[in-house]
């Protein structure tokens, strides 16, 4: 197996597309490089001789001892007093797995289960969950070959580990549930028989390492905060269009002001509203208004609160990334194993629980700026439409900006507060992190569509100002945008442009602003 491992490493270690695991912390920018450019991931020589030294460490404790371990040797949950058998050590593991595999609802997007499946390894890899090298090796052949497991939304209680869908994760490993391999979904045994591939047989421990722990949490946690961080960019770019396209006054962005507030967020999203607006000949233009509506003037202060929650946010997840959050903790340098409770995800729930109300309020000061651009003031024509009354122009998506919104304020319902018990009362208290995750995406993408459509809504008022301009920044977006998405000069259907203005946010280049 050691000359099976160097060799996968050695070519490994040949290419720069790979992402090297170990006990060494990843950063934030190694999980997006993960994502955006396809990487591999393998183990370094470090991890592997840890989870070695750890698996041969528990094979010593179980010959030598008549010890009970938790779930190494006994039941599990409410069976913990159970002891099991030697002979049927496997059996138990195999068992673990497949009456865990209870998830239902939609299935897992594909990035997020590749998320999941780097962090089990991840975790593995420190040694200090006792699984052997074989089934890390396995996990790691699945991810690099792109064999995917089908895991479902719904079935984790965000405690005790993220057991239904970590358990689906795992299925393939026994040669059981179904995978997604080169676009077709296919059973598991399947694609083991294309790879020439035997089942794993689990030894002791190994189950409940790969079903422990919040991985399912954390890939959640972590694709929304790279869609947020995006998502955070963009609104301020889309903000100073606003300004620009409802000709309102520059003061409110001054430096002097925000000096004296001192938040963080709000310092550096006046100072990008003024580098967005730079040049422009509309500012320079007189106003007879003296302020703005507050969701023009204090875009600072809204979007600067949500990006200092997020850079707690991301924090509180990146530590979460570099742990270990199975159970029980293996330490072979002490003499110990441990039982206690690092799967509990309540350091997750309440964050992203946190992430959801920070990045509704983007949405909801969003659609404000989208109703005032509609509202006939500034010199712009009702509903940003020529023959208003034939036409209805931007009315309507007004309103779903709205709904969407709404249903954002809905979203929001913390779930880290709910818990109910489970296990016949032996996980008493559960996190509900699952739920906050899966929320968190939907409202995620909730976000992106609001914006999407002040986009579209602001573009279209800049395009009445003319021939006044906005600054070379914003004239940039413009052409972009209108290579895309028309003006609209009579009635059309809009879902089309609304679409079109939604993908057109998700693939932006914000690194060049």
């Amino acid at each position: 197996m050691l000359n099976q491992f160097t060799l996968q490493q050695t070519i490994a270690f040949m290419s720069y597309n790979y992402l090297p695991l170990d006990s060494k912390p990843l950063n934030f920018q190694q999980i997006k490089h993960l994502l955006d450019f396809d990487q591999q991931v393998s183990i370094t020589f470090d991890a592997h001789e840890k989870v070695l030294a750890c698996r041969s460490y528990v094979d010593e404790k179980m010959k030598a001892s008549e010890s009970k371990y938790y779930g190494v040797n006994t039941g599990f949950g409410y069976l913990q007093n159970v002891q099991i058998s030697t002979d049927q050590i496997e059996q138990l593991q195999y068992n673990l797995i497949v009456s865990h595999a209870c998830g239902l609802g939609e299935e897992v997007p594909e990035p997020i289960v590749k998320l999941m499946m780097m962090l089990k390894i991840k975790q593995l890899s420190y040694g200090k969950s006792g699984v052997s090298i074989n089934t890390v090796i396995r996990l790691m052949d699945m991810y690099n070959h792109q064999i995917i497991p089908v895991i479902y939304t719904q079935g984790s209680l965000g405690a005790s580990g993220d057991l239904a869908p970590l358990s689906h994760m795992s299925l393939p490993l026994l040669g059981l549930g179904e995978v997604n391999y080169k676009g077709k979904r296919m059973t598991s045994a399947e694609a083991l028989a294309i790879m020439n591939w035997e089942p794993i047989h689990l030894q002791s421990k190994e189950g409940l390492a790969l079903i422990n722990g919040t991985q399912f949490m954390n890939a959640y946690g972590l694709y929304c905060l790279k869609k947020a961080e995006h998502l955070l960019k963009m609104a301020d770019l889309i903000a100073a269009l606003s300004i620009d396209a409802f000709a309102c006054v520059i003061e409110p962005f001054h430096e002097a002001i925000h000096a004296i507030r001192g938040h963080k967020g709000q310092k550096a999203t006046a100072e990008k509203i003024r580098q967005y607006l730079n040049g422009s000949s509309i500012v320079s233009q007189p106003k007879s208004q003296v302020q703005d509506p507050y969701s023009f003037r204090c875009i600072p202060q809204v979007h600067g609160a949500s990006k200092d929650a997020f850079d707690h946010i991301l924090s509180v997840f990146m530590q979460e990334v570099n742990a270990v959050t199975d159970n029980p903790n293996v330490f072979p340098e002490l003499d110990l194993i441990l039982s206690g409770g690092n799967f509990h995800g309540q350091p997750l729930a309440i964050n992203l629980d946190y992430l959801c109300i920070a990045m509704s309020e983007m949405a909801s000061i969003s659609e404000r700026r989208t109703y005032q651009l509609i509202s006939g003031q500034r010199s712009l024509p009702l509903f940003l439409v020529k023959n208003a009354g034939l036409n209805s122009g931007f009315m309507i998506p007004q309103y779903t900006a709205a709904g969407i919104v709404s249903e954002n304020k809905q979203l929001c319902t913390p779930s880290s507060v709910d818990s109910i018990s489970s296990s016949n009362n032996q996980e008493d208290h559960v996190s509900m992190g699952a739920n906050a995750a899966t929320k968190c995406f939907r409202l995620i993408q909730n976000v992106e569509k609001v914006l999407a459509i002040e986009l579209m809504t602001a573009a279209q008022a800049m395009d009445f100002r003319r021939p006044a301009t906005t600054s070379p920044i914003l004239e940039i977006l413009i052409k972009e945008y209108r290579e895309l998405v028309s003006f609209n000069d009579a009635d059309r259907i809009l879902h089309t442009d609304m679409v079109k203005s939604i993908n057109f946010i998700a693939r932006y280049e914000t690194g060049k602003l």
